[in-house]
């Protein structure tokens, strides 16, 4: 094995199987965080991007089915070994969005193989920013209380929820994903509405350069 250990996020929602695999592999000389839960991971990828994602698949709240598709989409970098004991071999599961499988139950042996493989030497070293360009919304309407509605999509969990805005006519705003609780810097507009850059000027024919407006000469 490589003498630079991978830095790893394990995400379980069993406490015991997180813990005794964190515990292992922090032994044996790898960085190690964890989380509950796929929301959950997407906070600890907030915080520092690890060179392998090891999940479970089966678990409440954003499964490790999705958290999988997200990471693969957000953060294509991020090597992704799968976990489960509903499939056995070592073979990635039809659907899921991942680079690896581990057995749940195999020997710590076959998970330090699986890992290795897929390490790469270089550090991954980019993380995310603090403050991030706002997401353009477009508003749906207004309510029956006279309120905007909103529809918007979190760009860290990638799920979409409804907002209801009241009292703000300001064009950038922030709110929290109702999913992933991560701050959203957006902006709500209508379909028809343009920022500045986009408007172009028009010309009415009386400003038109002279050799335009001139008939043809013969």
């Amino acid at each position: 094995m490589s003498g630079t250990k991978a830095s790893l996020l394990i995400v379980d929602d069993e406490y015991s199987v997180r813990s005794s695999m964190s515990l292992a592999l922090t032994e044996i000389g790898y960085r190690v965080q964890c989380a509950e839960d796929g929301f959950s991971a997407l906070v600890e990828l907030r915080k520092e991007v690890p060179e392998i994602l090891l999940t479970d698949l089966n678990m409440p709240g954003m499964s490790g089915f999705e958290l999988l598709s997200v990471v693969r989409r957000r953060f294509p970098l991020v090597k992704r070994i799968a976990m489960s004991g509903a499939f056995s071999g070592d073979e990635v599961p039809s659907g899921v969005a991942a680079d690896g499988f581990y057995q749940k139950g195999s020997s710590l042996i076959s998970l330090l193989r699986i890992i290795e493989a897929h390490h790469h030497a270089d550090r991954i070293s980019c993380k995310s920013s603090s403050v991030s360009a706002p997401i353009w919304v477009q508003r749906n309407g207004f309510s029956t209380s006279g309120d905007e509605i909103l529809t918007v999509a979190c760009p860290e969990c990638l799920r979409t929820f409804p907002l209801e805005c009241s009292g703000s006519n300001s064009l950038f705003r922030e709110t929290n994903c109702v999913h992933c609780q991560s701050l959203i810097h957006y902006a709500a507009v209508h379909l028809t509405e343009r920022t500045p850059e986009q408007t172009l000027p028009t010309q009415s024919h009386d400003s038109m350069p002279a050799i335009l407006s001139q008939g043809p000469e013969y």
